[in-house]
């Protein structure tokens, strides 16, 4: 196997709030019957690979407008997808364009706080991809603005969605795992080659990877209320497609502890340097990539939770393991942005939170500065929980 994720492996192996602000939002567009939520793509890379057909497979949600600063991408896109949007350069023609009702953030995760704040003013619904701000101030700051303009913020991942979530998650809370006590996940590859951000200030593998795994551990346990973390860069040089050699800049290896209440601790793992014959492909039933241990039993996910394929459920001192939960259910990672247009327009509410979304982004400010500072970090929000009632 190679050492490196190439750009075509990614896509090829990928492809296997207020109450009152809710009713005013949500129930104000289901009024508006028959009308469909126009949506701006902001970022035509890889990843508008995967977003693109879940969003026009939507019978709500009409692709308005692509845009990229790479233009030409934008363009190539929208051929290639038979979108019939309009495509633009920036946001700043983007919002001055054909209108639309939300946007979608695709683009270097640098920029994603600067850019949702733009749709924000602009008076966009915005989904982001992770992280939806750089800090968790600038991520609270956008949650506050989308209050104060009566609209609707989400970041991504979207892992709640997923069947083995909600399996593992009512196990857990019908007490069938006892006393829990103990919870691991990891997600790792010897780091993607098509792009400089990943290893830029503001990138690294938490941000990219760790984030889901934290995303289901506080989503089945709880918030966390502090953190302890060690990260580091191994290899403080790579050869990427964008920029060609460069330093390396944000962790490429990161160890995270989280407290949640009742005496649980949990830990994440994720790195840019873990060789994994698995690679993306997550059905391979030996690889558990979560692992949530009780006194009562033990239960462990199958695959990675961006793309799950079942849980083994250990609840005998004498019996093999039981398999749960084997079917994905339809559930995808890219989902998250038609599964919001689509509550936006029904007068739902998703199981996909804003509030957590922020928490998962403070866990990774507090890792990084427990890291520099060798010292346990409190943390200072929550969301709602648990997420399957």
């Amino acid at each position: 196997m190679r050492d490196k994720i190439s750009r075509e492996h990614f896509l090829k192996t990928t492809a296997m709030a207020g109450a009152a602000l809710l009713v005013s939002s949500l129930e104000g567009w289901a009024a508006a019957t028959g009308k469909k939520l126009r949506v701006a793509v902001i970022g035509c890379g890889s990843v508008s690979n995967r977003y693109l057909p879940q969003l026009l497979s939507s019978q709500l949600i009409e692709v308005v407008s692509l845009c990229d600063i790479k233009y030409e991408r934008a363009v190539a896109q929208n051929n290639e997808y038979k979108v019939k949007a309009q495509t633009y350069r920036n946001i700043d023609t983007m919002l001055k364009g054909v209108p639309f009702d939300m946007m979608v953030t695709l683009t270097d995760m640098q920029v994603h706080g600067e850019l949702n704040r733009k749709a924000l003013l602009a008076g966009k619904h915005v989904w982001s991809e992770k992280p939806m701000a750089n800090t968790y101030a600038e991520g609270k700051a956008l949650l506050d603005l989308a209050k104060s303009k009566k609209l609707r913020i989400w970041g991504a991942p979207a892992v709640v969605n997923s069947p083995q979530f909600a399996f593992m998650s009512r196990t857990i809370q019908e007490g069938k795992l006892g006393r829990i006590a103990a919870a691991h996940g990891q997600y790792g590859h010897t780091g993607p080659t098509w792009s400089a951000f990943f290893y830029e200030k503001g990138g690294g593998s938490m941000p990219d990877l760790g984030v889901y795994n934290m995303a289901t551990l506080t989503g089945l346990l709880g918030p966390a209320r502090a953190v302890m973390a060690m990260t580091s860069i191994v290899n403080p040089e790579r050869t990427v497609d964008d920029k060609g050699k460069i330093k390396v800049e944000a962790e490429d290896n990161a160890h995270i502890l989280l407290e949640h209440d009742k005496g649980v601790i949990s830990h994440v793992m994720c790195g840019f340097n873990y060789f994994d014959p698995h690679g993306h492909e997550a059905g391979n039933q030996s690889l558990h990539s979560i692992q949530i241990y009780g006194d009562y039993g033990n239960m462990r996910l199958i695959g990675y939770d961006w793309e799950t394929n079942g849980v083994m459920l250990d609840t005998s001192w004498d019996k093999p393991a039981v398999l749960m939960s084997a079917e994905k259910g339809g559930y995808e990672w890219q989902e998250g942005a038609r599964v919001v247009g689509e509550s936006i327009v029904n007068g739902t509410e998703p199981l996909i939170n804003v509030e957590h979304a922020l928490h998962v982004l403070e866990i990774i400010e507090a890792a990084r500065k427990s890291s520099a500072t060798g010292m346990k970090v409190k943390l200072e929000s929550k969301f709602p929980w648990p997420v399957v009632k």
